[in-house]
């Protein structure tokens, strides 16, 4: 999230005293039953058209894989063991020195380029999911060697004429030579000469309307790229469908950075070389209640990652700022997966529901029943940005209820999404590292810490 404010909000009855204005806090309401069925899933109803799109795309480019991403990396970022390669992102104006130090047991930071390609300061893109290798396989590899770290940026910078969202990006990542690439990700559909082309990710997908979808978590599994798409669910991509505009000759351009899509028989991507269609959308299988509310009603998917401690599972969850805490929920992700390459139908039931006892939380993830959230806090009162916070909650086997604080540490400052990185074996994982991003200009980071 961006800019987040420390100062929460919430409703207040004033009592006149004789001493003067006294605030209480109203009591709140009686939270209703969690229920599964809150975070019930379904395929959107235009996956078919998706699919068609995608397919169409598939005909008219030149098809690439992950593989081949990272071997044309264009980007060089700075990559540190064992400390912060960006020291901002890990000291505040409040920061007491006799207070644990932020623990960092890997980072990356963004090139810094003023004269070209600034990702470490830019306030056109704002980092905020993370996802790694890790997610997308139980070895930890993708090919022989390839062990990326993604991460996605949403646009808010300033428009280009006739397209006033660029939507999203996603780097891919070599943690060990600190080299990535952007790509960007569309939505297909036809165009107005019966064409497969694609625009840029909104929150509105329908034409000329909708910001820039906030992308506030990934989750990369097998083939499949989960986004969070706050108000609906999760949007889907697949790594068999990345598009080569460069290889594509005089069908593709990579220079102009003001248009996307199919114009005139020529591909563009906002001058990104590789552009990546959603290819179906898991959306909200109810309606009714409001998120962020102590009533009943659809989850707002704030962020997402996954559980490879059992079951392999989705997790995903709501910021809530404020005094409302939100909540996280879980899903066997074979249900997701399962029934062909991309589904155009079907039911995604939830395996459990959780209130927070934080609020403003950025991310979560899961490890063997114990859930580890990241709470941030924004700007405090000298307009100055305060380190965020990671909670381990005490462990829990039941399918609903409350999740409670156990213990703990410090945080970068502005931290995002998170994202598990195992250690141990495949039949016997250990805790490992938990990675996330920074978002904000100046003080960006990507790390991996060690939970305590």
């Amino acid at each position: 999230m961006m800019w987040r404010h420390k100062v929460l909000t919430s409703v207040t009855t004033l009592m006149v005293a004789a001493a003067g204005l006294v605030a209480v806090h109203a009591p709140a309401a009686s939270a209703a039953p969690l229920d599964l069925a809150n975070a019930r899933l379904q395929v959107k109803d235009n996956a078919a058209y998706l699919k068609a799109n995608v397919q169409g795309l598939d005909d008219a480019l030149p098809n690439v894989g992950v593989g081949d991403i990272m071997a044309e990396a264009n980007r060089t970022g700075t990559v540190r063991s064992g400390s912060a390669c960006n020291s901002a992102a890990v000291v505040d104006a409040d920061r007491d020195p006799s207070k644990p130090a932020v623990s960092v047991t890997k980072s990356f930071c963004w090139q810094d380029d003023p004269t070209g390609e600034d990702d470490r300061n830019t306030k056109n893109w704002f980092p905020q999911g993370v996802t790694t290798v890790a997610d997308a396989q139980a070895d930890q590899k993708w090919g022989d060697s390839n062990q990326p770290v993604l991460v996605s940026w949403y646009f808010a910078g300033a428009a280009p004429a006739g397209n006033d969202q660029k939507g999203v990006r996603v780097s891919f990542i070599d943690p060990g030579t600190g080299e990535y690439r952007h790509v960007l990700l569309a939505h297909p559909y036809e165009n107005s000469s019966g064409n497969a082309s694609y625009t840029s990710l909104r929150d509105d997908q329908t034409a000329g309307k909708g910001d820039s979808l906030h992308a506030g978590g990934i989750t990369w599994y097998g083939n499949f790229l989960y986004v969070a798409d706050t108000s609906h669910g999760l949007r889907v991509f697949d790594m068999r469908h990345i598009y080569d505009l460069k290889a594509a000759g005089d069908k593709g351009n990579v220079t102009d950075q003001g248009k996307v899509g199919r114009i005139d028989g020529v591909f563009y991507g906002y001058g990104y070389r590789y552009v990546m269609p959603e290819v179906t959308v898991w959306e909200h299988a109810g309606s009714g209640g409001t998120a962020c509310t102590d009533s009943a009603g659809p989850l707002r998917f704030s962020y997402t990652s996954l559980d490879r401690s059992g079951t392999d599972s989705l997790l995903a969850g709501e910021y809530c700022d404020g005094y409302t805490k939100g909540r996280v929920a879980s899903w066997d992700i074979a249900d997701a997966t399962s029934g062909g390459e991309q589904r155009t139908s079907g039911y995604w039931d939830a395996k459990s529901l959780h209130t927070l006892s934080v609020p403003n939380v950025n991310g979560a993830t899961r490890f063997s029943g114990r859930w580890y959230v990241s709470q941030t806090h924004g700007d405090n009162e000298a307009g100055q940005d305060d380190l965020s916070e990671l909670f381990k909650m005490k462990p829990v086997t039941s399918a609903t209820g409350a999740l409670t604080k156990d213990s703990v540490q410090p945080g970068a400052i502005g931290a995002e999404a998170l994202s598990h990185w195992p250690f141990g074996t495949e039949d016997t994982p250990s805790l490992g590292t938990i990675w996330t991003a920074s978002e904000h200009p100046n003080r960006r980071m990507v790390y991996a810490t060690l939970p305590q």
